[in-house]
């Protein structure tokens, strides 16, 4: 069974007030021992004197050099003794030789005393005294002797019960000590029920960490004594619970800064103050194996090899005011800039990023630039060249009149492609800013086939279509009629003469409706091109002329319009000749 600390902190308690108790019951015994003993001696101590009194009276000075004693002496020893039967009295000399003994008749025979325990006391110290069991006479006794000028008197009681009970302490000590440990006892008890249970509810407390129980720790800590323990402990529990929120806070902040970083589209490695590595998320690794000879797993390779010879060499040789450090690398046709924040402890991070998409869209940009300046320009030098035609010619009015219809042909050209480039850019930029609504396609053909049938008739092309079933597309009507518009018009520059259009809805799904729009015309001969024509301004022809008309944006507007509703589009040459495009659009745009 495991001990409790309320139970180990009694024990200790009753081991360490049971060692004081004994302690103290034990030295008063002994001093009541010893009070008793002194009271004894000093009673041997007067018959000591009165002894070597009654001898000098009798004797004048007494001298016991001659080692005899006379009659008269004996006498005054023997009438001494007749006083106090159990009294043992022995006369010796300074050399330790017995000179009177009354237990012992021949003295002559006894051994020398000068070493004997209480005659060696008194003679450093002129008395003395011991308990020991005579050689003489085979008897214990309390021996007492004491120093005059020439010789010792030791006086002897014999050590019996009567002696041993006189020296005996009291027992009333011995009652007293026993009674106030019993009220100890209750004492230690009620001390350790107080701090075994501040104790028993910290170790609750643990058990409930342990487990997570939340729930019982507000009420655990209402339950402290109200002490400096209980203080403490209920200060414990506050500083856990409070530790333990601002820990989940912590986590729940790491988490989402450690989302954000493997999220991110850069590439992140941080490092301690001795270059090792602390985090990295899997796009540093990817970036790295483009950028370095050989693949490998280990981020510290962007601090040896090669191509971050400039990286390495700032973190090597930076001064403390440099904190931030730039450059671009360029491998596998990818561009990449690599950059190194520092920071106050001599931690550093590196993050590449991969710049090859906004290099080529700066590169689109110079080149959209380029196109609608040669798109432009073509309109304006025409307008142009018109009106100074006019206003330096004099010409006659049918001339004039043709010059001024010219003209308006190049604005209205013009215009288109104003109005589609603005077009294209509210789609790509402003895309909320188009109404939704539920459109049938069925109904849009139809109108799409009438506001151009003058142009259809004119290339004796046939427009026609199978959409089987309601086909109700919940997106943009102007959107939707400008897909199927542009494509027409499209067919109707580009695929010849006596062509037959075909529009139909060859499946269908819970998302998305599938369109093929084909002709009969022409086709494209070079394959090639099929996959550019979706871009703005790109035309097949390389002279990049304008005979058929059109502001080069038609399909890219197409491709525009089609991604507003969630779908894709893409060209292919049929293999009974003409050109087909494949395209989605979803239900709800």
């Amino acid at each position: 069974m495991k001990t409790t600390y309320k139970q180990k902190l009694f024990l200790y308690f009753v081991v360490i007030f049971a060692l004081f108790t004994i302690g103290i019951f034990l030295f008063e015994q002994s001093r009541e021992r010893e009070h008793k003993t002194e009271a004894l001696e000093e009673k041997l101590d007067a018959y000591a004197n009165l002894i070597s009194g009654e001898l000098r009276v009798e004797s004048g000075e007494l001298r016991v050099e001659s080692g005899e004693l006379n009659n008269s002496q004996f006498s005054i020893l023997n009438s001494q003794l007749n006083n106090n039967s159990q009294l043992r009295l022995t006369l010796i000399d300074r050399q330790g030789n017995v000179l009177y003994d009354n237990e012992i008749k021949e003295t002559f025979q006894m051994e020398n005393h000068a070493q004997r325990p209480e005659i060696k006391t008194a003679r450093e110290k002129g008395k003395g005294r011991d308990i020991r069991v005579s050689l003489s006479n085979d008897k214990e006794y309390l021996y007492y002797a004491k120093r005059f000028n020439d010789y010792y008197i030791r006086v002897a009681l014999p050590y019996d019960i009567q002696l041993r009970h006189f020296l005996k302490p009291d027992n009333f000590f011995l009652y007293f000590i026993i009674a106030f440990f019993v009220v100890m006892l209750f004492l230690i008890n009620y001390v350790s029920n107080r701090f075994g249970k501040s104790i028993q509810q910290l170790r609750d407390f643990t058990y409930l960490i342990e487990n997570e129980n939340n729930s019982q720790l507000s009420t655990l800590n209402s339950q402290f004594q109200k002490d400096e323990l209980g203080e403490i402990s209920k200060k414990i529990v506050e500083n856990y619970l409070q530790l333990k929120k601002n820990k989940k806070e912590i986590a729940l902040e790491r988490e989402k800064l450690l989302q954000h970083v493997h999220s991110s589209e850069e590439g992140l490695c941080f490092f301690a103050a001795d270059k090792s590595v602390e985090f990295y998320n899997g796009l540093f690794i990817q970036y790295l194996n483009t950028i370095t000879d050989e693949a490998n797993s280990n981020p510290q390779s962007v601090l040896t090899d090669i191509s971050f010879e400039r990286i390495t060499s700032f973190i090597a040789h930076r001064e403390k005011t440099d904190t931030y450090f730039e450059t671009q690398i360029s491998k596998q046709g990818r561009n990449f800039v690599v950059r190194v924040n520092t920071f106050d402890d001599n931690s550093f991070e590196i993050i590449i990023n991969d710049i090859t998409k906004q290099e080529k869209m700066r590169q689109m940009k110079q080149e959209m630039t380029g196109n609608i300046t040669h798109e432009l320009r073509t309109p304006v030098t025409g307008i142009r060249g018109c009106l100074e035609t006019i206003l330096e010619h004099p010409l006659e009015p049918q001339k004039k009149q043709y010059f001024i219809e010219s003209a308006y042909q190049q604005v209205l050209a013009l215009s288109d492609l104003i109005q589609d480039m603005s077009l294209i850019t509210k789609i790509e930029e402003a895309p909320q800013s188009f109404k939704l609504e539920a459109v049938n396609l069925e109904n849009l053909l139809t109108n799409l086939k009438n506001d151009l049938e003058i142009f259809l008739q004119e290339k004796n092309i046939k427009i026609e279509w199978n959409l089987t079933g309601n086909v109700i597309v919940n997106g943009n009507r102007n959107l939707l009629y400008s897909i199927f518009r542009n494509l027409t018009d499209n067919a109707i520059r580009y695929a010849g003469t006596n062509v037959t259009i075909s529009i139909k809805k060859y499946n269908e799904d819970k998302d998305f409706y599938y369109f093929s729009y084909s002709d009969s015309g022409i086709g494209i001969a070079e394959e090639q091109h099929l996959s550019r024509l979706f871009e703005r301004f790109y035309r097949i022809n390389e002279g990049r002329t304008r005979d058929t008309g059109g502001s080069g944006l038609g399909l890219s507007i197409v491709k525009n319009a089609i991604a507003f509703h969630k779908g894709t589009i893409v060209a292919k040459n049929k293999s009974g000749g003409g050109l087909e495009f494949l395209f989605t659009l979803g239900k709800e745009s």
